[in-house]
């Protein structure tokens, strides 16, 4: 019981005795803390009292592509308890392989009569993709909120990470350490937030001088096995410093350069995206673009709020800055 107390008095961010007075139906605390705290044994998996089990918080449903990626695990976590504290109940949609889509999601939510729903990096962020269930959403006037990329015909409200300024960053920062030869390892063709990359990488190379190759260019799944995949590829074009769409991608990286028997950062130096989780635990750390996830999630959560409470928000993208972090996985370009 104290352990319990404990964990939803962090969660909501009250105090242990304003968790029992809620939890003993007495007296002394406000409408919004009593809901949150009960919304918190929910996401919590702690079972209501008795007396309180016929009062079911408002439901908001979180579509993940994938837990394997540790930045949707933080993402889920900084909007879940966001949600949590405004009242709401998250609903985690994660879509697998084979398994339930993110349409058929989409169909159980509205069964639900959801509040709400947030998408993040879900087949809105590829362009030819189905978008189907995005409009019936937008039909019924269910609120949306998008993470990382607009659905163009759609004016839902979206936030994103500057995808350009990333790319910026890594960029100026591998010609600082004297790389000529830079590739890059982005998403699917149709990936919004790649095509976004890419962009970048194209303008970043034309200022240094000159075009960026197409063979300096590699596609791939996100995982580390497609990062693996196609830094080979880069490698044997001569390749010195590699900029990738994800962290896990960097990781395929650093292990196809082991594998070729080069040295990482001293033979190749290698940036990833996200700075998710234990990146900094990595042999050698991984130098990577940060996302302000914490920024993200809770200005995602207040578009959300708003739209559910009634209030207008502007169409559009609210671009946030990332962050370069410099670790051990980029040094000096190798010397001929």
């Amino acid at each position: 019981m104290t352990r319990r107390l404990a964990q939803v008095a962090k969660k909501v961010g009250v105090s242990e005795a304003t968790v029992s007075r809620v939890l003993n139906g007495k007296p002394g605390v406000s409408d919004a803390t009593r809901q949150s705290v009960l919304t918190a044994l929910d996401v919590l998996g702690y079972e209501r009292p008795t007396q309180l089990r016929g009062e079911r918080a408002r439901l908001v449903g979180l579509v993940l592509p994938e837990l394997q990626n540790p930045i949707f695990p933080l993402l889920a976590e900084v909007i879940g308890g966001a949600l949590a504290q405004q009242g709401l109940t998250p609903v985690l949609c994660t879509q697998t392989k084979g398994g339930v889509s993110e349409a058929d999601y989409v169909e159980l939510l509205l069964q639900q009569h959801v509040s709400g729903v947030v998408f993040a990096g879900g087949l809105f962020a590829q362009a030819d993709a189905p978008h189907d269930h995005y409009r019936q959403l937008a039909e019924r006037r269910i609120p949306v909120v998008l993470i990382n990329a607009p659905v163009e015909e759609l004016d839902f409200p979206c936030v994103s990470c500057d995808d350009a300024v990333a790319v910026e960053q890594a960029w100026r920062h591998l010609t600082l350490l004297g790389h000529e030869r830079i590739g890059v390892v982005l998403g699917p063709a149709d990936h919004i937030p790649s095509r976004r990359k890419l962009a970048a990488a194209q303008a970043a190379a034309e200022a240094a001088g000159g075009p960026l190759p197409d063979e300096c260019v590699e596609r791939s799944m996100f995982s580390l096995e497609g990062g693996q995949a196609a830094t080979t590829r880069l490698l044997a074009r001569g390749v010195t410093g590699i900029i990738c769409a994800s962290d896990p991608l960097a990781l395929g990286a650093i292990r196809a350069a082991r594998r070729r028997g080069l040295a990482v950062p001293e033979q190749v130096s290698v940036v990833g995206f996200d700075d998710s989780a234990f990146m900094n635990c990595t042999e050698p750390p991984l130098t990577t673009v940060r996302q302000p996830i914490e920024a993200m999630g809770r200005a995602a959560v207040d578009l959300l709020c708003t739209q559910i409470q009634g209030g207008e928000v502007q169409p559009g993208e609210l671009l946030f800055e990332p962050e370069l972090v410099v670790r051990g996985s980029t040094t000096q370009a190798p010397r001929d």
